[in-house]
């Protein structure tokens, strides 16, 4: 009888520390979310507004993963949050020249507005959609990871073969793709999957900057030919 009584206090509190240790971990993702992206915002406009150039795909690559195993290597530490800014900063410098770009076009800051739209819509919606469903989403991280192997190769082939259909396709694939990576992340935060903030705020923010680019490939594309 005592076993039998005490045995739901003691799950409940095992759960109570688990609950408020995702909470932890999703205030502090959507915290620190919300500074890389409004810094990423500053760092893209003040590239556009300087008209600096595009580093090109290789020095983009080499910054990118670069930066990422500094941040990964550093996420247990207070230097996690140094290399995650310097990350999502550099990111934020490569699409400055990709935004002046569309901003050129006759319709340019329609263009740009949309995208960004599009790009909080979905994020918002995906999120909270995991968020309120408690969806365990994990089943789909094999599937991911493949499909964004498979459409990070056909980009590059795109980018040096120069094959505008298929940078077309690879755009719409990463819209799928990062809209999954979304519900896949935010999925694992709650059922405790992932408990480092940094490297939860990573994943979301190269969700977004993905998204965000993918959506302005191709309403600029249907822009430009209307």
């Amino acid at each position: 009888m005592r076993t039998e009584q005490t045995l739901p206090m003691v799950v409940a509190q095992t759960g109570a520390p688990s609950t408020l240790s995702t909470n932890r971990v999703l205030r502090n993702t959507y915290g620190l979310l919300s500074a890389t992206l409004f810094f990423s915002a500053a760092v893209a406009a003040t590239s556009a507004a300087l008209k600096m150039p595009h580093p090109g795909i290789v020095l983009t690559l080499l910054g990118f993963f670069g930066l990422l195993y500094a941040t990964t290597k550093l996420r247990n530490s207070a230097w996690g949050l140094a290399a995650v800014f310097g990350l999502t900063g550099f990111m934020g410098y490569t699409l400055g020249p990709i935004v002046s770009h569309y901003l050129a076009l006759p319709n340019g800051h329609q263009v740009v507005m949309m995208a960004m739209g599009g790009t909080a819509t979905i994020f918002v919606g995906l999120s909270a959609y995991a968020l309120t469903t408690r969806k365990d989403f994990n089943f789909m991280g094999g599937f991911l990871l493949a499909g964004i192997l498979v459409a990070f190769l056909a980009g590059l082939g795109a980018i040096f073969f120069q094959v505008p259909a298929l940078s077309l396709t690879v755009s719409a694939a990463f819209v799928l793709l990062m809209g999954g990576l979304i519900l896949f992340e935010t999925s694992r935060i709650v059922h405790g999957g992932e408990t480092n903030y940094i490297m939860a705020t990573v994943s979301l923010y190269v969700s977004i900057y993905n998204l965000f680019s993918s959506l302005l490939a191709l309403i600029g594309f249907g822009s430009s030919n209307d």
